[in-house]
């Protein structure tokens, strides 16, 4: 049993070094996004569209959630990059967008968009591995450090610190943790010291997850560490 797991883990890492090196180039990207009070999506779509431009990826841009219930269009999608915070997806919807991951189509992105969408939606949670449940303190300044061993979706980016909303989460025992963050138990004293997982990734069927708890304003994105791993995150996740 022990040299399975070994075997497993040694796969795995190999997994992600090698689906990392893909290029975007003529990749259907599907950017999904809705309004909300809390964060500034259109910002960020805008960012990573002008991204994506560069990756020389078909980008579609939608703000309708019955895109996903598109069977024929999800068929052709290789990565989903979703920004919509909390909301609700009917079933045809749930169904359409899960059967896609499962069905090899990745998903990525970050903060509330991807962590704390769709609350009623079990299902989705199931997938995406993990659901925000606070961010003590509001905005706090936090450290971000990555686990070891690196893989190349995180090797050669430092650790940093940032000033924004520490998130809280509940998470699936079966994510790959990329990087974490220690609560300093200021605001709550019981979480002390708990280390919660900042960045991860999963596997879902035969699609891949890759997830970012920073993000809850656009100028977090201008901190180096946070785009190169947030764009590396988009490139492991595509259809391979």
């Amino acid at each position: 049993m022990q040299n399975n797991t070994i075997v497993f883990i040694l796969f795995f890492l190999f997994f992600q070094n090698l689906t990392i090196s893909q290029s975007l180039e003529n990749k259907n990207v599907l950017v999904i996004y809705q309004l909300d009070p809390y964060h500034q999506p259109k910002l960020f779509v805008e960012k990573v569209s002008k991204w994506l431009e560069t990756q020389k990826a078909n980008t579609i841009v939608s703000n309708n959630l019955n895109t996903y219930s598109n069977e024929k269009l999800m068929d052709s999608i290789d990565l989903v990059i979703q920004s919509v915070t909390m909301g609700k997806l009917t079933s045809s919807q749930e169904k359409g967008l899960t059967n896609a991951i499962k069905s090899g189509t990745g998903i990525a992105g970050s903060h509330g968009g991807l962590g704390d969408s769709f609350r009623e939606n079990t299902s989705y949670q199931f997938m995406i591995g993990g659901q925000f449940v606070s961010h003590p303190g509001g905005k706090v300044k936090y450290t971000v450090e990555f686990t070891k061993p690196k893989t190349l979706l995180n090797k050669g980016i430092k650790n940093f610190e940032i000033n924004s909303e520490q998130y809280y989460m509940h998470i699936d025992p079966s994510i790959n943790i990329l990087a974490s963050t220690k609560f300093s138990g200021k605001q709550y004293s019981w979480i002390k010291n708990n280390e919660m997982p900042v960045c991860w990734t999963k596997i879902f069927g035969e699609g891949r997850v890759f997830y970012l708890s920073v993000g809850h304003s656009p100028d977090n994105f201008d901190i180096p560490e946070v785009w190169e791993l947030l764009t590396r995150g988009f490139k492991w996740a595509s259809k391979n």
